[in-house]
């Protein structure tokens, strides 16, 4: 293989993995103490509303977009890293 077919693989398999995680953490947050976890988050009241019930409702949206601005900023420094940014 030449350089430039391994630089876009290993830039794939890093944005692949990137991808991966900040999924998986919005699968645990949404769907896991949402749904999954929700009987025991629901002990624990924030503003008088039960947690499982606040990471239903607000608490997945707002990590979905931590998540996006994470996203942002990994995706910027992966192509900095292989000289693939625009700029």
């Amino acid at each position: 293989m030449n350089k430039e077919k391994i630089n876009k693989y290993a830039y794939w398999k890093a944005n692949l993995r990137i991808v991966s995680v900040l999924l998986f953490i919005w699968f645990v947050c949404s769907f896991g103490a949402g749904i999954i976890f929700s009987d025991l988050l629901d002990k624990i009241k924030i503003g008088g509303f039960p947690l499982g019930f606040w990471f239903a409702q607000q608490g997945s949206i707002i990590v979905f977009v931590i998540i996006i601005v994470i996203y942002c900023f990994l995706m910027n420094k992966l192509d900095k890293n292989f000289e693939a940014s625009d700029d």
